[in-house]
C-alpha cells in the first residue's frame, strides 16, 4: 500500500494496519529530512495548512505548523480567542468559511468528542484530528509508535506499560487501538477511579498494582493527570498519587534492561513522573518531540497524495 484510503485522519479506529505501516515508513523517510542541513522540500507547495484549536496546545500545534512549513506549504493559526468563535460563530460556520478561503489542510482541536468527524462530512479540506474531548489523538499514537519502532527495532511483541489517568486521556485511547493493531500488548496502571469504566472489556490488561503492568516491560508510558478534565476528586492527594503510581528510577528496574520511556507532555515532574527518570538515559521524551514533526510531515504528505490522485 502506497496511499491512504481517506481524505481525512480522524482516529486511529480508522485505519488499517498496512496504513498504520505506511506511515511510519513514511515518517522514517521525512525524519531524515530534519537532520539535514536545509530542512526544505516542496512536497506541500502550494497549499494552505490552518491549525484550527479551540483547546491549549504547544507540541502538537506548532510540530503540525513546523511540518507544513518544512513541506512547503502556506501554514496559518486560527486562535479561538481572538476569532469570530467568541461572537458566537458556530463549527460549522468556522470551519466552511475556512475551506471556501481554499483551505487544503484543516488540523483541529476541539474539546467535544467527535467534532473533527462532524465537519470532516461537511467541508472540501482534509481534516485532521489532533485531539477531540476524550476520544482519540491518532498522531501522537503514531508518533509514539514510530518511536518505539525506531528504538526497539519493531512494535510486534513488545510490552507496553501505561501508568497515569487512562480514564481523560485521548492518548491512551489511540495508543491502545495502535498498539494492539499492531501486535503489541498494553498494560495499564493507576488508581481505579482514572480507568475507563470498561477497560476489562478492552484489548488493555489492567492492574491496580503499578509494578505488575511495569515487569518485564519494553516501554514505559506516563500519562499526565488531566485535573483540567476531571470534575470530582477522583485520588486522595498529588502525593499519594506519586508514592503509589509515580514513575521513577527505582521502579524503572522492573522493566527490560533495554525498556525505553516516555511520556506525552506536559509533564508534572515529581507525580507521574520523577526529573530523574525523566532525564534519564532511559528516556526517549525528547525524541518524541522531534518524532512528531517527522510523523505530521508524513500524514500531510500522504494525505496530499490522496487529494492529488481524485
Amino acid at each position: 500500500m502506497d496511499y491512504l484510503r481517506n481524505k481525512d485522519l480522524l482516529g486511529i479506529w480508522h485505519l488499517e494496519p498496512e496504513e498504520i505501516a505506511l506511515i511510519l515508513d513514511t515518517a522514517a523517510v521525512m525524519k531524515k529530512v530534519l537532520d539535514a542541513p536545509t530542512k526544505k522540500t516542496s512536497h506541500l507547495q502550494g497549499k494552505s495548512v490552518v491549525t484550527l484549536f479551540y483547546e491549549n496546545s504547544t507540541r502538537t500545534r506548532m510540530s503540525f505548523e513546523m511540518a507544513a512549513k518544512f513541506m512547503g506549504g502556506a501554514s496559518a493559526n486560527i486562535s479561538t480567542s481572538g476569532s469570530s468563535v467568541n461572537k458566537g460563530e458556530t463549527l460549522l460556520d468556522t470551519g466552511v468559511t475556512l475551506d471556501m478561503m481554499s483551505t487544503d489542510f484543516l488540523i483541529m482541536r476541539h474539546g467535544q468528542s467527535g467534532a473533527p468527524d462532524f465537519l470532516a462530512n461537511r467541508i472540501r479540506a482534509s481534516v485532521i484530528n489532533a485531539g477531540d474531548g476524550m476520544h482519540e489523538h491518532p498522531t501522537q499514537a503514531l508518533l509514539d509508535m514510530f518511536t518505539m519502532r525506531e528504538s526497539l527495532g519493531q512494535i510486534e511483541g513488545l510490552k507496553v506499560a501505561i501508568v497515569g489517568d487512562c480514564l481523560h486521556s485521548r492518548v491512551f485511547r489511540s495508543n491502545l487501538l495502535a498498539l494492539t493493531k499492531m501486535g503489541a500488548s498494553v498494560y495499564c496502571s493507576g488508581p481505579s477511579t482514572l480507568m475507563p469504566v470498561n477497560i476489562k472489556d478492552t484489548n488493555a490488561v489492567y492492574t491496580k498494582h503499578v509494578e505488575e503492568a511495569l515487569e518485564g516491560a519494553d516501554v514505559i508510558m506516563g500519562l499526565r493527570i488531566q485535573r483540567e478534565r476531571q470534575k470530582a476528586a477522583l485520588f486522595p492527594s498529588i502525593d499519594e498519587y506519586a508514592h503509589f503510581f509515580g514513575l521513577n528510577l527505582e521502579r524503572r528496574k522492573l522493566a527490560k534492561e533495554r525498556a525505553i520511556v516516555m511520556h506525552p507532555g506536559p509533564a508534572n515532574r515529581g507525580v507521574e513522573i520523577s526529573s530523574e527518570l525523566y532525564e534519564s538515559d532511559h528516556s526517549v521524551i525528547s525524541e518524541q518531540v522531534k518524532n512528531g514533526v517527522a510523523v505530521r510531515m508524513a500524514v500531510l504528505y500522504l494525505l496530499n497524495l490522496w487529494r492529488n490522485r481524485v
